[in-house]
């Protein structure tokens, strides 16, 4: 495995595992906005691997799925594609006391363990 690839992976096990202890803090806007990084750096991984090249300064996931040549599961490509659009509020916030009021404990769990799905299947189509 090259080392720029290798370097998005660590970084998105990073991440995801920063997600895992929002979540266990309760910390639930970062527990989507962590699992939304994790999910865009291992498809950026996937992208360093299928194009040799750095990928772009992107935070679009629909993006980076077409980029990597992947093709997922409908289910999956929709809560990605959910995932993508939810992230722009929880980084730039209108109505803060909306935001955390609208991703509670239970959102949270959902996103979080279906993140954890997505990203296990990009994972492993890394290298194959």
């Amino acid at each position: 495995m090259k080392k720029e690839v290798k370097n998005w992976l660590d970084s998105a096990d990073y991440d995801l595992e920063t997600a895992e202890y929002m979540f266990k803090t309760g910390r639930y806007i970062y527990t989507i906005f962590m699992c939304h990084l994790a999910l865009e750096k291992v498809l950026k991984a996937k992208v360093q691997e299928v194009t040799g090249e750095t990928p772009p300064r992107t935070h679009n996931l629909r993006y980076l799925i077409k980029l990597s040549g992947l093709d997922l599961p409908e289910e999956m490509f929709n809560f990605l594609s959910k995932l993508s659009d939810v992230s722009v509020p929880t980084r730039y916030p209108e109505d803060f006391a909306k935001l955390v009021e609208a991703y509670d404990k239970n959102v949270a769990e959902t996103y979080l363990a279906k993140a954890k799905e997505a990203f296990q299947w990009i994972k492993n189509c890394i290298g194959s």
